[in-house]
């Protein structure tokens, strides 16, 4: 290859990392903006996140402590960093979009944008279910091992940190909006040909047994954050085999079809070689020459 053609390939590669970083530059940008202008509300959405714990508490006047003299600051920057990327998150995601999107056909555009629409709305769904359902509850079974004491006995009230509360609701909600983005990605995958509703229901099995193992990894060792991330888990799952297969039948596929591979081997004419006429002559039994060492066809010709 010439230096001219290395050139020419390395062109377009240069085009792309210099649009990418540029992308990259403008949702870092608009992150650190979104963080900075979070911190200035870090405790108003201190206060947020902690409606839960208070509504879990009722009318009891729990509290929450610090146990170390940076924990309120270190605290708040991660709660203003988390709000910089919920803020953020339209910003990046239109981002991604611009930077892919002029590689891509019309038909394959139109063919994205309901999976466009479909992840920020499936990520605010799973975020308020955690927030106003799960956690309250959690927190309910939780806060119900406390005594009173009295009799000799020793009280148990829950003293909760506050950088270890606040670091828990908003992994859940992370994780809660993630997993949510279930549908969008098997769906996605029946659309370029990975999967199909064959295989996805063949597949539930394994499924229910890897989405109970990760909710038991991603939630608190209580069995209702457990079940309430697991059971919606699975309702997308099904929902997304549900979608798979009226994407089939638009597209009239039948992935329980029967595959037949056999080949009528009769019909067909030999492809070796040694069959064309012009090498066949090389290889005639030694019954087709007569005494002169000539062929049949050869004496025919003038």
């Amino acid at each position: 290859m010439s230096d001219e053609g290395l050139d020419d390939s390395r062109a377009p590669l240069m085009e792309h990392l210099i649009e990418l970083r540029r992308r990259l530059m403008i949702s870092l940008a608009v992150l650190g903006c979104a963080a900075v202008g979070c911190y200035v509300f870090a405790e108003q959405i201190y206060q947020f996140l902690a409606q839960p714990l208070a509504i879990a508490y009722g009318d009891d006047k729990g509290r929450m402590i610090l146990t170390a003299p940076q924990e309120a600051f270190f605290t708040y920057l991660k709660v203003a960093l988390f709000g910089g990327v919920c803020v953020s998150f339209p910003v990046i995601g239109g981002q991604i979009w611009a930077f892919i999107a002029p590689g891509l056909y019309n038909n394959e555009k139109k063919a994205f944008l309901p999976f466009l629409l479909a992840t920020p709305v499936l990520f605010l769904i799973g975020a308020s279910l955690v927030y106003y359902l799960i956690m309250p509850l959690a927190l309910e079974f939780f806060l119900s091992f406390q005594t009173s004491g009295g009799d000799g006995s020793l009280a148990i009230e829950l003293e909760t940190r506050v950088s270890e509360y606040l670091g828990l609701i908003m992994t859940l909600i992370l994780a809660f909006g993630l997993c949510f983005q279930l549908p969008v990605l098997l769906v996605l995958l029946a659309r370029v040909g990975f999967v199909n509703s064959k295989q996805l229901r063949g597949g539930r099995k394994y499924a229910i047994v890897g989405i109970f193992a990760m909710a038991a990894i991603l939630t608190p060792p209580d069995p209702i954050s457990q079940i309430g991330l697991a059971l919606p888990i699975l309702a997308l799952y099904e929902l997304s085999i549900l979608i798979v297969v009226r994407i089939e039948k638009q597209r009239g596929f039948d992935p329980y079809a029967p595959v037949d591979d056999d080949i009528d081997d009769e019909d067909e004419e030999p492809t070796d070689p040694l069959f064309d006429d012009g090498i066949a002559e090389h290889h005639r039994a030694p019954d087709d020459f007569d005494d002169d060492g000539m062929t049949d066809n050869s004496r025919k010709e003038p």
